[in-house]
């Protein structure tokens, strides 16, 4: 049976040619309104644990080419590939399929590979997509891109978006494949369906959301979650507060465990700085279990080290403070995390975090950034320090 995202491809080259068939007496127009764009990131990036293993460094560049149709009686579509690899032989690194066990892991393999292929209809109130895709919901909590890798994760799916009404929005996707960041070698075959409705009030928007998780592999591997999530802004005087809210439980089929999910952060922005304070509860079911997001972009959420992109089974709470302000061309920001479980089976103490970044944009299409994280450990894990340093263009 043909993946979806195969089928989009070829969809899309065929739209592609009745575009340029319908405007064939406007060939500059079509030309026009069609796209093409690039985009590539150089990152160095180094780890250092304080374990056995040894240091790692990479030097990884990633390059997207797009092309992206005119739309055409409503629709329109997309190729994408991408090609991820080391460069000038700085490759001392586990990239997370063991092919260097001896060095941490910088999950970024050598990959070339469809990135995205989709038709689109779009007309009125409804717009829907078909193919490999980018699937970000939210703040990408429990559906999103990860981004922040090389290879960053798409879907093969069917999604589905209504706005009934101007503040009412409905969204359904399905999807048949996860395709992860590890390349090709561990996408998942999956059965996955994704529903949140979201409605905008005067303080900000309420969204309700079903994300009922399976993988296709003949075990019964569920993961249903159900939440309420309300996330918006208001001013006071000059002041404008940013607030947060979100709930959710879910249950794990397989060893039929329950976990819940909460987070309240609220943050202001004050003159030159932008300040936040938040706690993020990812719950434990009697330290057997804990709430688990798989699809989620988990780099930026629980700090920058990467300590916790899977929820330990004791649970873990997250309290966590940050600033940010423009200095010079970029942004500073600088967040302090606190890590506890939530069930203390063997110890609470998860260790604490310190996450430093500057990134700039400069000349229209580039940008550039420096980021370090020090994660100091508690009853688990080790001491990890991580630094990137990264140039980027985008045409």
């Amino acid at each position: 049976m043909m993946k979806l995202g195969y089928l989009a491809a070829l969809t899309t080259a065929l739209l592609a040619n009745s575009v340029h068939a319908a405007e064939a007496n406007s060939i500059a127009d079509a030309i026009k309104n069609s796209t093409v764009n690039l985009d590539a990131r150089l990152r160095y990036e180094m780890v250092d644990q304080s374990n056995a293993l040894k240091d790692a460094d990479a030097l990884t560049l990633r390059t997207r080419l797009s092309l992206t149709t005119a739309t055409f009686n409503g629709f329109s579509g997309m190729l994408e590939f991408e090609d991820s690899r080391d460069v000038f032989e700085v490759n001392d690194y586990n990239n997370g399929l063991g092919n260097k066990p001896e060095y941490s892991t910088i999950a970024d393999p050598n990959t070339t590979e469809l990135d995205q292929a989709w038709l689109r209809y779009e007309r009125g109130m409804f717009k829907g997509t078909v193919g490999r895709q980018v699937v970000a919901i939210d703040n990408q909590r429990f559906v999103g891109h990860v981004g922040w890798r090389q290879d960053r994760q798409t879907f093969d799916a069917v999604n589905l978006a209504l706005t009934p009404m101007k503040d009412l929005s409905l969204n359904y996707v399905y999807i048949n494949q996860r395709n992860r960041i590890f390349a090709e070698d561990r996408d998942v075959d999956s059965d996955d369906h994704l529903i949140n409705i979201g409605y905008k009030t005067p303080l900000g928007k309420l969204t309700g959301y079903a994300y009922l998780l399976e993988q296709d592999n003949g075990v019964d591997k569920g993961l249903d979650t159900y939440g309420i999530r309300f996330a918006g802004g208001s001013k006071m005087g000059d002041t404008k507060l940013n607030y947060q809210l979100e709930y959710a439980t879910q249950e794990e089929k397989n060893g039929d465990f329950d976990a819940d999910y909460y987070l309240a952060e609220v943050g202001a922005n004050l003159a030159m700085f932008s300040v936040k304070l938040g706690y993020e509860v990812l719950g434990s079911d009697g330290g057997n279990y804990g709430f688990s997001t798989p699809l989620a972009t988990l780099h930026k959420f629980n700090g920058w080290a990467d300590q916790f992109l899977g929820t330990p089974a004791e649970g873990l709470q997250d309290l966590y403070i940050g600033a940010s302000t423009k200095l010079g061309m970029g942004k500073f920001d600088v967040i302090y995390h606190d890590f506890t479980a939530d069930e203390d089976v063997n110890g609470d103490d998860f260790g604490s975090e310190i996450d430093v970044s500057y990134s700039m944009k400069f000349a229209k299409h580039y940008n550039a950034g420096i980021k370090y994280a020090m994660y100091d450990a508690g009853d688990i894990k080790v001491d990890t320090d991580k630094l990137w340093v990264w140039v980027g263009a985008s045409f």
